[in-house]
C-alpha cells in the first residue's frame, strides 16, 4: 500500500505535463493562423445546412454558406457578346436611316429640286467663275449665266416640242404603214401566223384598251398633277441656282458652323473635293452624252427615220441615267426606225447604236470622267435601282453622282483621320516628325483647303 501513492502520483506529473505540451502547440497554431490571414474558401461550396431540429437544440450552431454567383457579362459566350453590340448599332443605324428615307419621301419634291439645282450649279458655275476673273462683278456675271443656261435649256425643250407636233401626223401616217408592213411579213415569215391569229390580238388589244378607260382616265388626271407639280419643281430648283451660284461660298461657311469644332477640319476638307468631283461628273456626263446624241442622231438621220432631232434629244436626256437610259433611248429610236423604215432600218439603227454606245463605255467615260469619279459597274445598277425605287426616275438620275461624291468624302476622311492620329500619336526622344506614307493619303487641310474653289460655287 506504501507503493500506490507514489505511482499516482507519477501519472498526475505526466498527465500535467501532457496537457502542457497541448496548451503550448495550440497556442503556435493560433499565431500561424494569424500570420497568413484568413483561410480561403474552399472549391466546392457545400449546399445549404438544415436548420438544427429542436432534438439538437444543444448541439453547436449550424454555419449557412451563401453560394456565390458568378458575373452575367461573363456567363455569355464572347461571340455572342459582340453579336449582340453589333446588332443594336445595326438596329440604331437602321432606324436612322427609316427615319431619313420618310423624311425624304414627305418633302421628296423640295429634295429633287434642290439636288437639281446642284447639278446645274456644278454645270454652270465654271462661266461664273470665268467671268469674275475677267473683271465682271458676281452679280452680273450670276445672272448672265442664269439667263444663258435657262434660255438654252428653253430652247432645247421647245425645239423638241415644236419637232414632236410638227412630224406627229406624218409619224402616225408612217407607224400604220409600219404595222402593215409588219402584218405582211409576218403572214409571209416561216413562223406560220396566220390572219386570224393577228386579228385575234388586235381585238384582244382593243378590249384591253376598252376595259381600262376608267384607269387611262384616272392616269390623265394624275398627270395633270404631275405637270404641277413638275413646274413647281422648275421653279424651285431655278431659285436655288442662282443662289447657290451667287451666294454659294458663303453658304457653304455657314452650312460648316453646323458641324461639330472636332469634326470641322475634315469636313471642310472634304467638301471642295466632293463638290471637285460633282463637277467633273457632271461635265463629264454632259459631253458623253453630246457625243452619243450627236452620232446617234447623224446615224438615223442617214437612214431616213424620222424625227431623228427629236430623238436625238432624247438620247442626250436619258444619257444622265447610267446604262439604263441607254437601253431605253436606243429601244426607242430602234422602234420608231421599225414601225416607220422597216426591219432592215431597225438593224442598222441597233448597229449604229450598240457601236456608239460601245465606244462611250470603253473609251469616252475613262478618257473624260477619269478615275476620280470612276465607280464600279455593280455599285452604279444597285444604285441606280435604289434611287428608282426611292424617287423615280429623278432618284434614278441623282443616284450615281451621290454614290461618286460619297467615294469621295468617304476616302479623304479616313486619310485625314490616320493623319491626325499620326500626328498626335507621342513621339521618341530625338525622333523628328513623320507624316503618313501611304500613297492614298492627301495633306491635312490647311487654310487653303478650307476656303472652297475659285468662283462662287456651294463649295
Amino acid at each position: 500500500m506504501s507503493r500506490v501513492p507514489g505511482w499516482l502520483g507519477r501519472l498526475g506529473a505526466g498527465l500535467t505535463q501532457m496537457s502542457r505540451r497541448l496548451e503550448q502547440r495550440r497556442a503556435e497554431a493560433q499565431r500561424e493562423g494569424d500570420d497568413e490571414g484568413p483561410p480561403s474558401p474552399p472549391d466546392h461550396v457545400p449546399p445549404l445546412a438544415e436548420p438544427a431540429s429542436p432534438e439538437h437544440a444543444g448541439a453547436a450552431d449550424q454555419t449557412y454558406v451563401v453560394p456565390t454567383r458568378p458575373d452575367p457579362a461573363q456567363a455569355v459566350p464572347w461571340g455572342m457578346r459582340v453579336a449582340a453590340e453589333a446588332g443594336w448599332r445595326l438596329l440604331v443605324l437602321a432606324g436612322t436611316v427609316w427615319v431619313l428615307t420618310r423624311i425624304i419621301s414627305a418633302v421628296q419634291l423640295v429634295v429633287l429640286a434642290f439636288v437639281a439645282a446642284l447639278l446645274i450649279t456644278a454645270l454652270l458655275q465654271p462661266s461664273v467663275a470665268w467671268l469674275r476673273r475677267h473683271g465682271v462683278p458676281r452679280g452680273p456675271a450670276t445672272a448672265l449665266t442664269a439667263i444663258f443656261g435657262f434660255v438654252v435649256m428653253g430652247l432645247i425643250g421647245w425645239f423638241v416640242t415644236w419637232q414632236v407636233m410638227e412630224n406627229i401626223d406624218n409619224l402616225s401616217d408612217q407607224v400604220q404603214d409600219g404595222i402593215d408592213e409588219l402584218r405582211n411579213w409576218l403572214l409571209n415569215s416561216p413562223f406560220h401566223v396566220t390572219d386570224k391569229q393577228i386579228n385575234e390580238i388586235a381585238k384582244n388589244l382593243r378590249e384591253a384598251v376598252g376595259a381600262n378607260t376608267d384607269q387611262i382616265t384616272s392616269a390623265g388626271l394624275e398627270g395633270v398633277t404631275v405637270v404641277v407639280e413638275a413646274l413647281t419643281g422648275i421653279l424651285l430648283a431655278a431659285f436655288s441656282t442662282l443662289f447657290l451660284l451667287y451666294d454659294g461660298k458663303r453658304i457653304w461657311q455657314w452650312t460648316l458652323k453646323l458641324v461639330p469644332a472636332a469634326a470641322r477640319p475634315g469636313v471642310a476638307g472634304a467638301g471642295p473635293r466632293a463638290w471637285r468631283t460633282l463637277t467633273a461628273y457632271v461635265r463629264g456626263t454632259v459631253i458623253v452624252a453630246l457625243i452619243d446624241a450627236i452620232f446617234i442622231g447623224l446615224g438615223i438621220y442617214f437612214l431616213d427615220v424620222p424625227m431623228a432631232v427629236p430623238l436625238a434629244v432624247f438620247i442626250f436626256l436619258f444619257a444622265f441615267i447610267p446604262l439604263v437610259g441607254a437601253v431605253v433611248s436606243g429601244a426607242l429610236a430602234v422602234v420608231v426606225a421599225l414601225v416607220t423604215q422597216g426591219m432592215f432600218a431597225a438593224v442598222m439603227t441597233l448597229a449604229v447604236v450598240l457601236v456608239v454606245q460601245q465606244i462611250e463605255g470603253h473609251i469616252l467615260q475613262p478618257f473624260i470622267l477619269g478615275r476620280a469619279v470612276r465607280v464600279h459597274p455593280l455599285a452604279v445598277v444597285l444604285s441606280v435601282a435604289a434611287g428608282g425605287l426611292v424617287a423615280g426616275i429623278g432618284g434614278a438620275v441623282v443616284a450615281v453622282p451621290l454614290v461618286a461624291v460619297t467615294n469621295t468624302v468617304v476616302g479623304y476622311l479616313r486619310a485625314h483621320s490616320r493623319e491626325t492620329a499620326v500626328r498626335q500619336a507621342p513621339k521618341p526622344p530625338g525622333a523628328t516628325a513623320t507624316t503618313d506614307a501611304s500613297p492614298a493619303a492627301e495633306p491635312p487641310p490647311g487654310p487653303a483647303a478650307t476656303e472652297p474653289p475659285s468662283g462662287t460655287g456651294p463649295a
